[in-house]
């Protein structure tokens, strides 16, 4: 019997992650958008400002009987650098910032663990702390219908992340 399950997370610009997100094998929708900040209804025009202090965020729904919130983790570090505050590679800003948006106390507590396992493995590397903000998942606004899917639309879009390249110990989250 399959369950579904919703996860938000933000890795810079939302349209290289939403791509990420959609191309695994389990996920059956996502969604991108804003979340964190102090209005409601934000637009990109204003996120963009800083002013709002919203991400930009994956929604990501998934089927958990083809795959679980541990692997939709795995990937989210995996696809971003986490020790860069506010940054993805050339994009700049709050709104460009790591964060893990949990809707249940499993997915912080999984969250929180994960992050701990990363960093540590980081570390082993030489590479700075860990940005990522694990905060309750706040409202979720829609982006634009042009963001949807973006990179489905315009192949050869913008895909801005830069990565750590360092892969997540999977066996670490599991025990």
């Amino acid at each position: 019997m399959s369950s579904l399950d919703t996860a938000y997370f933000g890795t810079g610009c939302f349209w290289g992650a939403e791509r990420r997100f959609w191309q695994m094998v389990g996920v059956v929708e996502t969604r991108v958008g804003y979340m964190g900040g102090t209005t409601t209804h934000p637009t990109y025009k204003e996120v963009c400002t800083g002013a709002t202090n919203h991400a930009e965020v994956v929604k990501v729904v998934f089927d958990t009987s083809q795959i679980s919130y541990d692997q939709v983790l795995v990937a989210f570090w995996e696809m971003h650098d986490p020790t860069t505050l506010n940054r993805q590679g050339n994009d700049v800003g709050t709104q460009y910032r790591s964060a893990i948006f949990y809707t249940s106390d499993d997915q912080k507590d999984t969250a929180v663990k994960s992050k701990a396992i990363y960093q540590s493995e980081l570390t082993k590397l030489g590479f700075s702390s860990i940005t990522t903000e694990v905060t309750k998942a706040p409202d979720f606004w829609d982006a634009e219908e042009y963001h949807q899917r973006y990179l489905e639309k315009n192949p050869n879009g913008y895909d801005c992340h830069a990565t750590t390249g360092v892969p997540f110990p999977v066996a670490s989250l599991q025990s």
